[in-house]
């Protein structure tokens, strides 16, 4: 394993689990680039990492997918990820990512005060990065929008944007506009693309007939192809592990 690809996530401390999903790793220590696929699963990435020993470090943050895409994760590539979820865009990184829809922004090497020296482990890298989140959390954050991506998420984007307006007190108009200013794309894309990642935790297992609330059959196969590029049964079987997320839920 030490000669192979391979990635590691941990859990953030509970008090910033409204903001970070999980903390990770990813290292290609081969001689060979690894080819993979990359699924849209509704989170934010921030990435520091070093694409080989005499490559520069490098810090970007990468916004919101929604559609596969192949990228080439050369050899010696070292990256740390912080992925977060939308929430922590405006109230930790105090900025907008609609003009990151499928693409990243470079950040400036310094940022956060981390460097190449920091990518060593995991554990103390979590250490570090817990540390400078919690110092950015904010004092209040709007109750509508807490609310709002509080149901999205138990509900795995299956409640309707009408459902969760109504639960929020905000109107629709609203939450579609914040969520285009604020992230690229509509409530509703979004809500999509999180019960298509919930479909990932089922058909990890072996489960290729939908289990959420699909139309049929083929609108599920339909789904899947549209965000993995392949269908179920192909993405199931994960040849080369190529589809990364699918392969971090099977560990689970």
């Amino acid at each position: 394993m030490e000669h192979e690809f391979y990635c590691q996530f941990i859990k953030p401390d509970p008090s910033l689990d409204r903001f970070v999903e999980n903390i990770g790793m990813f290292h290609n220590p081969s001689d060979e680039a690894k080819e993979v696929v990359v699924m849209p699963d509704g989170r934010v990435d921030l990435f520091f990492m070093q694409n080989g020993k005499d490559e520069p470090f490098a810090t970007f943050l990468i916004g919101l997918e929604t559609e596969p895409e192949q990228r080439t994760i050369p050899s010696g590539t070292l990256a740390f990820v912080i992925s977060f979820r939308p929430l922590a865009v405006e109230y930790i990184l105090h900025t907008s990512i609609a003009d990151l829809l499928n693409t990243a922004r470079t950040l400036p090497d310094d940022f956060w005060n981390l460097s190449v020296n920091d990518l060593t482990d995991l554990d103390l890298f979590a250490q570090k990065i817990s540390r400078k989140i919690t110092e950015l959390l904010p004092e209040t954050v709007d109750e509508r929008k807490r609310k709002l991506f509080n149901l999205i998420y138990s509900s795995n984007g299956e409640m309707s944007v009408k459902e969760l307006s109504d639960s929020t007190c905000w109107s629709s108009r609203q939450t579609n506009r914040y969520f285009n200013q604020q992230f690229g794309l509509s409530l509703k894309a979004y809500c999509t693309i999180l019960r298509f990642r919930a479909s990932l935790e089922h058909i990890a297992e072996g489960q290729l007939f939908p289990e959420l609330n699909f139309a049929d059959q083929n609108h599920f196969i339909k789904e899947i192809k549209k965000f993995s590029g392949v269908p179920p049964k192909e993405l199931s079987q994960n040849k080369n592990d190529r589809f990364i997320l699918l392969s971090v839920l099977k560990q689970k």
